[in-house]
C-alpha cells in the first residue's frame, strides 16, 4: 500500500471512531438510568429530534430543542445545569452534546440507544 491508501484508511478509522465513541467530558447513560436522574432538579432534559418526531413520541420531562436549532437556542439552557440529551438512537444527541461542549457546557449526558431504550 502506498501512503495515499494509508492516509485514506487512517482518515476513515478516525472518522468512524469519532462518530461512535463518546467525547471527553460527555457521559453516556442507558435509558433505564433516566428515572434516577428525574428527581434531581439540576438536570435539564432535552430531546434533539425534529418537532415531528417529538410530537409522535415524546417522553416527560424532555423538552424539544431540535439538533438543527441547538446552536442558536443554547442560551435557553443554563451552563450550571446537567444537560441530558436524547434522540432516536443516540447519534444526534451526541452531536448536540459536542456542540454544547464547544459552547462551554461542562455537564453533559447522552442517552445511548436513544428514546427506544426508555421504559
Amino acid at each position: 500500500m502506498d501512503w495515499i491508501q494509508w492516509g485514506i484508511i487512517l482518515a476513515a478509522v478516525w472518522f468512524f471512531g469519532r462518530t461512535i465513541m463518546p467525547s471527553r467530558g460527555i457521559s453516556s447513560i442507558s435509558g433505564q438510568e433516566i428515572e434516577q436522574l428525574k428527581a434531581d432538579e439540576s438536570h435539564v432534559f432535552v430531546d434533539v429530534r425534529t418537532p415531528g418526531e417529538y410530537k409522535r413520541q415524546s417522553k416527560k420531562p424532555f423538552q424539544n430543542i431540535p439538533l438543527s436549532e441547538i446552536n442558536q437556542r443554547s442560551d435557553e439552557l443554563n451552563r450550571n445545569d446537567t444537560i441530558v440529551l436524547l434522540c432516536q438512537s443516540g447519534m444526534r444527541s451526541m452531536k448536540a452534546a459536542r456542540l454544547l461542549k464547544r459552547k462551554g457546557f461542562t455537564k453533559l449526558i447522552n442517552v445511548k440507544g436513544g428514546i427506544n431504550t426508555l421504559s
